[in-house]
């Protein structure tokens, strides 16, 4: 079961670098539940067996595209996310250090893989993965845009993805009209 978790994290990440058209240098947001893909509620079975081996999945794929990983904390840890200081240029470092139950075991996994692990309160990342709804839209960049993949779970968990683009501003008015004022 767990290589087969890794496999789908590995597919599930490769599918959203190439539908969102990801950049070296860009951050993907990843935010896992593994009491969800284990097939429990959410924050009720922490795995650091799996949590480690959709971040291994995950991070193989991304290292070797030279994107930047930032994994979203659970809840306890106000969903603070870790990333290597490099990529943390310009978001705001804060004091936390994740475990299993305050955390969780995927930011826990990249925690402890990471060259230079630091906690940032909030980044603004360019697509996003979300395994087992522990949503991570409150990390992306606006506008934030629903990719379907073709990988649905991971394990038993749901798994949803975005990508974002710049906000359209001025030109045409498409969404106003004068005559509905």
């Amino acid at each position: 079961m767990i290589e087969t978790i890794k496999i789908d994290a590995a597919k599930a990440i490769t599918e959203l670098c190439e539908k969102a058209k990801i950049k070296k240098g860009q951050i993907i947001v990843i935010g896992c539940s593994s009491s969800e893909v284990a097939g429990y509620n959410l924050g009720s079975y922490s795995s650091p067996e799996i949590g480690k081996a959709i971040f291994e999945g995950i991070f193989e794929v991304l290292s070797k595209k030279e994107v930047f990983l930032a994994a979203q904390c659970c809840e306890h840890l106000n969903r603070a996310i870790i990333i290597e200081r490099k990529a943390a240029n310009g978001f705001e470092i804060v004091n936390v250090l994740p475990k299993i139950k305050a955390g969780g075991s995927f930011a826990t996994a990249a925690y402890n893989a990471f060259s230079d692990p630091v906690a940032v309160e909030e980044i603004k990342a360019d697509a996003g993965l979300d395994i087992g709804g522990t949503l991570i839209g409150m990390h992306l960049k606006k506008v934030a845009v629903p990719l379907r993949l073709d990988v649905k779970h991971i394990g038993n968990a749901p798994v949803n993805a975005a990508r974002t683009r710049p906000k359209f501003i001025g030109g045409q008015r498409t969404c106003y009209d004068e005559n509905i004022m």
